[in-house]
């Protein structure tokens, strides 16, 4: 079987990414229903990404940054990623204080650098 070859670029669906609106202080059951709301926007959009909203969570607190890890998880389970809009400074101090690091909305993404690259040394170059 043979296929007629197609001229010009195929295809493409994006989406906008979802938003969810999280407030605070979030409890367990906000927790797993949050978690839950990740998943079926995950599935219903197509852009891959959950934009959440969290400058209504209030003072950033252990419960925030629980909520955040778990729903971050949720989303890489699903095949997602998750954004952040609106970020305390003091929330954002705390998810680097755990280890937790977040693309903002809007903000470019970050990558490692290629492995293998080093700056070349000339010989006779002082050290530093």
């Amino acid at each position: 079987m043979s296929y007629a070859r197609r001229v010009g670029l195929g295809i493409v669906e994006t989406g906008t990414p979802a938003v969810l609106v999280l407030t605070g202080p979030p409890t367990r059951e906000e927790v797993r229903r949050r978690c839950d709301d990740v998943r079926g926007l995950l599935r219903a959009s197509r852009a891959g990404a959950v934009v959440c909203d969290v400058a209504g969570l209030g003072p950033p607190c252990l419960g925030a940054v629980e909520l955040l890890a778990r729903v971050r998880l949720t989303a890489r389970r699903a095949g997602g990623r998750v954004l952040l809009r609106g970020p305390d400074p003091g929330l954002l101090a705390l998810l680097d204080l755990v280890g937790l690091r977040f693309e903002l909305e809007g903000q470019a993404e970050q990558r490692e650098p290629p492995l293998g690259v080093e700056e070349a040394v000339e010989p006779g170059d002082p050290a530093l």
